[in-house]
């Protein structure tokens, strides 16, 4: 099982990425997935989940910006980050997540792709 993660880069405030993650093996069409961050010196953070059936939920500090979404022909999951902001710099991580407990907790990651943004 291996998730590679692309489409990080250098953008200037206001700009948009995506980012995209495919998965390798059988398992990515019945897996929850999600898209973590996380800035230096700061925890990983969980930015926005997709479910199997496509039903998505994200982090307060994205919500209206970023949008995830999923091919499960192509065993890609990506992460559409419209108006970037500099505080959304981070290296971005994809994970096979799991809802356990009113929450999401990832199972297993991938490398990760840097974001920067300039202000």
């Amino acid at each position: 099982v291996q998730l590679q993660a692309s489409g990080g880069g250098l953008v200037q405030s206001g700009g948009s990425l995506r980012l995209s993650c495919a998965a390798s093996g059988s398992i990515f069409s019945v897996n929850a997935m999600g898209w973590y961050r996380q800035a230096p010196g700061k925890q990983r953070d969980l930015v926005a989940a997709v479910t199997s059936g496509g039903s998505t939920n994200y982090a307060d500090s994205v919500k209206g910006r970023f949008t995830i979404s999923r091919d499960n022909a192509k065993n890609t999951v990506y992460l559409q980050m419209n108006s970037l902001k500099p505080e959304d710099k981070a290296v971005y991580y994809c994970a096979y997540v799991s809802y356990y407990s009113g929450s999401y907790q990832g199972n297993y990651w991938g490398q990760g792709t840097l974001v920067t943004v300039s202000s």
